[in-house]
């Protein structure tokens, strides 16, 4: 078995019987009655394995959007990252995130001159400022609401 060391891009399909193929699988793997049980994959030999259920929803993941028309791209990450691979996973700059270290708003360890970081506590991160936002966005639609500003919402310009 080989690494995928790169990244990898799939593309959605182009022929219509592997898109309606797609469409299908994405449906089976969203039906109620197949959550929670363990995915098997079978070989073309017949052999099947167990898929662990992180790996189950990379795959049921991986087909919705296949099956919605997006692209899909797979790239491996070490455990532990350096200050930029970090900086470029968060989208901010290299200073930023050293900011954010020294804040200890990210642990780190410093095994020699150079700082490393876990990606474990990069994601959890990127996920508690990601939840941050949407709480601040509930709490400002909320306020909107109740002061009646949201009814003046004609005078901005709509983007999306």
């Amino acid at each position: 078995m080989t690494a995928v060391l790169d990244g990898h891009t799939v593309l959605p399909p182009s022929d219509d019987d592997t898109d309606a193929n797609l469409r299908q699988l994405a449906l089976i793997l969203e039906e109620p009655a197949h959550q929670g049980e363990h995915a098997e994959l079978i070989g073309p030999d017949g052999s099947r394995v167990t898929l662990p259920a992180d790996l189950h929803g990379v795959l049921r993941d991986t087909v919705a959007a296949l099956s919605a028309g997006l692209a899909v791209t797979i790239a491996p990450r070490h455990a532990v990252l350096t200050t930029q691979q970090a900086a470029d996973l968060l989208h901010i700059s290299r200073p930023t995130l050293i900011k954010l270290l020294e804040e200890e708003k990210i642990p780190y360890t410093r095994p020699g001159r150079h700082r490393r970081i876990r990606l474990a506590d990069v994601l959890e991160y990127e996920e508690g400022t990601r939840q941050a936002r949407r709480e601040t966005l509930g709490e400002l639609t909320h306020t909107a609401s109740e002061d009646g500003t949201a009814d003046d919402i004609d005078h901005f310009i709509r983007t999306r």
